[in-house]
């Protein structure tokens, strides 16, 4: 940064470190492996039926309880079961892939665990954790698409949960388009196409079965793919740009477009004000830049910003240029898709929710009350040199039947209120500074227009800030006071 003129120049981020895992998640290939399984139980059937369907062939040491494995072995989902009638020995273990065990006392348990490990066999042991190499979690399955959910034998009852919400969430159709997937692999990867056009067809691909889950895919598909891709090849290699916008914080709140752009970018410029847990939507190979602009702060100059931007994109990038809220407002988008196009940069735009709708999502109004409001307006609260614009029309400010929603106003709010109130804008008029809308650092301050600036300054919130105006915010003022005074109780 140079101190003298406030310039921060785009520096590179680093990747997020991956958190600390109770589990390893890993997905044994055992078909045509040989696996084992000893004993008995609750469980143990379960688990033969899961090997089998994995094309494991499995050989049962199950004694007198054999009868309990009968019928899959008689019609295994997928690879041969097959039953011994007596318990199990050391040698059975010679050349086995993966061994399961089903003991109700610890001994015998803890003799099968010593016994496969010393054969070097991971074990498990049903529900004894502490003989076990790994564990089993809820699945899934829409194979080749396989998902395993784990919550280390803490809340296997959450975890099934969360399992039968994911069967909800995704089509069952899924399975039949990673199938082909599987198929096509092959011979997309000698279809003379360069990587980034590879690339491009499985995005492609993604979009499609994301767009028809229950359409079976066939051969036509394929060909339909590749044709698709073909002439959109050189637009794979040149590069691109696209806009996205991140919301106001929440992540959760990122749409499913802007999440499929994150995780198709190879570089991501993103603005200061962007939550960095929003990134960890994103790609993780991804090299990812900040390029953010702070009020009153180290900025970088939006001319450097463009010009890395070209650049990245010439060399053949994929580029998200994230913004806080929506790209479109008030966010100098306009100049950065200007620069694209006169480089002949491909430049698409993803829209955000805006901070004024999360502001007034977590507030719980209207912003455009039918008995209170004709009309919603934007303005900004300083120019280019941080002065309040000098060209706000002060007749529409003060027009009782409008909300106006006030961006970036910390330093000059007074002046903004004091000059709208001469014009006649009623000095009753409600008012609600909002900091860090939607995020869990969110701080609401509630007053007359006329105060809202000395009320805002007193409480010295942190954060991004708005002002909301107008008649239509006078039931959240009531609840932001209260919600003042619980905290100030608590405190």
């Amino acid at each position: 940064m140079n101190s003298s003129d406030n310039t921060r120049r785009p520096t590179e981020a680093p990747s997020p470190r991956m958190d600390a895992l109770a589990r390893l998640p890993v997905f044994f290939a055992l078909d045509g492996k040989r696996a084992v399984v000893a004993g008995s139980g609750p469980g143990a059937a379960w688990k033969v039926e899961l090997l089998s369907a994995a094309g494991a062939r499995v050989d049962v040491y199950a004694g007198g309880a054999a009868e309990e494995f009968a019928e899959i072995a008689a019609q295994p989902p997928r690879g041969p079961v097959e039953l011994h009638e007596r318990g199990w020995a050391e040698t059975d273990l010679a050349g086995a892939a993966i061994a399961i065990g089903g003991f109700a006392h610890d001994e015998d348990a803890a003799r099968f665990a010593q016994a496969a490990r010393g054969a070097g066999v991971p074990v498990n042991v049903i529900d004894k954790p502490q003989f076990c190499d790994f564990a089993f979690g809820a699945i899934v399955n829409r194979s080749p698409l396989v998902i395993g959910i784990s919550t280390d034998g803490a809340a296997p009852v959450f975890g099934q949960a969360i399992r039968a919400k994911l069967e909800a969430l995704i089509p069952r159709g899924f399975a039949a388009w990673a199938e082909a997937a599987r198929r096509w692999r092959a011979g997309v990867k000698t279809s003379g196409l360069s990587f980034g056009a590879r690339r491009r067809f499985w995005h492609l691909f993604t979009a499609r079965a994301l767009r028809s889950p229950h359409q079976v895919p066939a051969e036509s598909d394929l060909a339909g793919l590749l044709a698709l891709t073909r002439t959109q090849a050189a637009a794979a290699e040149a590069g691109s740009v696209t806009l996205v916008g991140a919301g106001p914080g929440d992540p959760e709140l990122l749409t499913l477009k802007a999440v499929r752009a994150l995780q198709s970018a190879d570089v991501i410029l993103f603005d200061a004000l962007v939550d960095r847990d929003v990134l960890d939507f994103a790609r993780r190979e991804a090299k990812k830049m900040l390029v953010g602009k702070t009020g009153y702060g180290p900025s970088c100059k939006q001319d450097d910003i463009n010009a890395l931007m070209v650049s990245l994109a010439k060399s053949g990038r994929r580029v998200v240029r994230l913004k806080g809220g929506d790209p479109l407002i008030f966010s100098r988008a306009g100049e950065e898709i200007a620069a694209c196009r006169a480089a002949g940069i491909a430049v698409e735009v993803v829209p955000g929710i805006t901070a004024a709708q999360g502001a007034a999502a977590s507030l719980g109004v209207s912003l455009t009350h039918r008995s209170h409001a004709r009309r919603l307006q934007y303005i900004t609260g300083h120019d280019r040199e941080g002065k309040l614009p000098a060209d706000i029309d002060w007749s529409s400010v003060a027009d009782p039947s409008a909300t106006t929603i006030v961006y970036m106003p910390k330093k000059t709010l007074g002046e903004l209120t004091s000059r709208a109130i001469a014009q006649g804008l009623d000095p009753s008029t409600p008012a609600i500074a909002v900091a860090s809308a939607t995020r869990s650092t969110e701080t609401a301050v509630a007053a007359p227009v006329g105060e809202i600036a000395d009320r805002l300054g007193e409480a010295d919130i942190k954060g991004p800030v708005l002002v909301l105006i107008g008649r239509a915010l006078e039931s959240a003022v009531a609840v932001v006071d209260e919600t003042a005074q619980q905290n100030a109780a608590t405190n």
